[in-house]
């Protein structure tokens, strides 16, 4: 299955950014996606198969528990597929990088 048709799923895409900031064990994760998208426990699970299956994330056992990580190298594809788009914001960051730089100089002679 392509990245895209996995993370074209809102259940899915949540759970991934749930992840985003580190490993977290299934319940949390199932009462998270259930509280915002009004599903069952058993349809995070199948969603959370689906990522596993496609290699987005990873499962451990932690006693009782089941903690799931992304796996980032699944998101090459995606990353990779937004290469040609970057050119279209790189500009931006690199005029807000240099205003902050100029703001931050300003600052520090202000203070002088």
């Amino acid at each position: 299955m392509h990245a895209f048709e996995i993370l074209g799923d809102p259940v899915r895409r949540s759970l991934i950014e749930l992840l985003a900031d580190g490993e977290r064990p299934a319940g949390q994760l199932a009462d998270d996606v259930r509280a915002r998208f009004g599903i069952s426990q058993p349809a995070v699970s199948q969603h959370l198969r689906v990522l596993r299956e496609a290699g987005f994330v990873t499962v451990r056992p932690d006693g009782a528990r089941r903690l799931y990580a992304v796996q980032p190298e699944s998101l090459r594809e995606v990353d990779d597929w937004l290469v040609p788009f970057r050119r279209f914001w790189q500009p931006r960051l690199a005029a807000l990088d240099t205003e902050i730089a100029r703001g931050r100089r300003s600052r520090r002679q202000e203070k002088s």
